[in-house]
């Protein structure tokens, strides 16, 4: 058996090789290594190849009846175990996977009334004001908001671009209109702050997939800079190089549970709550559930229709004997 210290670091390399040609994000690639090292740790350190369906199986009932962790954690973790042997040793498993699924409990989203997620937004200031206002004004993912680049907004047409949602997918937004001045504001002092760091020598911003290859100069381009940048320059952890990233999420999740207790919001109040809200407000106002499908970038209209569940209707609707006149 070859030990753990000779094999890790190729396989590994590998592993970040592959995931890097596919254009996975660096989130991605770090899920992906934690769970593959958790699988191989668990089975004391034997090569992937030795190991098949079988060991697979009990990895993932373990996680499951012992770590009691959430569908959704064992799913990442299922998948990051098929990209090592799909993609990375390009071999398939015999046979589907019968391990002991985790429960997935069937939650209704957190949602905040219009009168609330103002209150919330109210209670905040400055740049985390301003994108609090794009989760709820245009329905963005966190991660949708960070990485908004300068080319995706478009004043003249009053909408908003998000180039690689969730899985993939792409899709366009509204601009809410009482942040397009706002927000063109803003975005003139990240032009500032951008050719400072043009006149430092700095080299711009990272650039998705093979674009910086293909397109040398794009990193120092102002339509590809990202619309909320980080405070600081920080070593790019792929490349090396010295860049501005764009901000930290924990930064904008910790403001926005600030606010929700001054607000005094006693709901679990989070960045996606806003995302929530917007698509329980739409659908409120008589929007087609198809139509929050897209805006939201739903795969499955299913998972849209989770929304329903939380407007003003069904239970919602009806009275309690105890509010009803004879």
């Amino acid at each position: 058996m070859v030990g753990a210290e000779n094999k890790g670091p190729r396989l590994f390399d590998r592993i970040r090789e592959v995931i890097r040609l596919k254009h996975y994000s660096l989130s991605t690639e770090k899920t992906y290594i934690s769970w593959i090292k958790r699988y191989l740790l668990f089975h004391h350190m034997r090569h992937p190849r030795e190991m098949g369906k079988k060991e697979i199986e009990s990895f993932l009932s373990y996680l499951a009846i012992k770590g009691k962790v959430a569908s959704s954690t064992q799913n990442q973790a299922f998948n990051a175990i098929l990209f090592l042997y799909r993609e990375v040793l390009d071999l398939e498993l015999d046979g589907s996977i019968d391990a002991v699924r985790a429960k997935r409990p069937l939650r209704i989203p957190v949602v905040m009334s219009h009168d609330e997620a103002l209150r919330v937004i109210a209670s905040m200031s400055g740049t985390h004001r301003l994108m609090a206002q794009l989760l709820y004004g245009s329905g963005l993912r966190l991660m949708e908001c960070l990485r908004l680049r300068v080319k995706d907004v478009d004043f003249s047409m009053h909408s908003i671009t998000i180039q690689d949602g969730k899985g993939g997918k792409g899709r366009v937004v509204m601009l809410p209109v009482v942040l397009r001045q706002p927000l063109a504001d803003h975005m003139e002092q990240v032009k500032a702050l951008f050719e400072h760091d043009m006149q430092g020598g700095f080299k711009g911003v990272s650039l998705p997939y093979a674009l910086e290859r293909k397109y040398p100069n794009a990193s120092t381009q102002w339509g590809w800079q990202y619309v909320f940048p980080s405070k600081g320059i920080a070593k790019d952890p792929r490349t090396g190089i010295m860049r501005r990233h764009h901000a930290h999420p924990t930064n904008l999740q910790k403001a926005v549970r600030s606010a929700a207790r001054k607000a005094l919001i006693h709901k679990p109040v989070g960045c996606h709550t806003f995302r929530h809200s917007f698509a329980t407000r739409l659908l409120e106002h008589g929007y087609d559930i198809r139509t929050v499908q897209e805006l939201l970038g739903h795969r499955n209209v299913n998972t849209t229709m989770v929304y329903t569940h939380v407007m003003q209707r069904g239970a919602g609707a009806v009275k309690s004997p105890l509010d009803l006149r004879d």
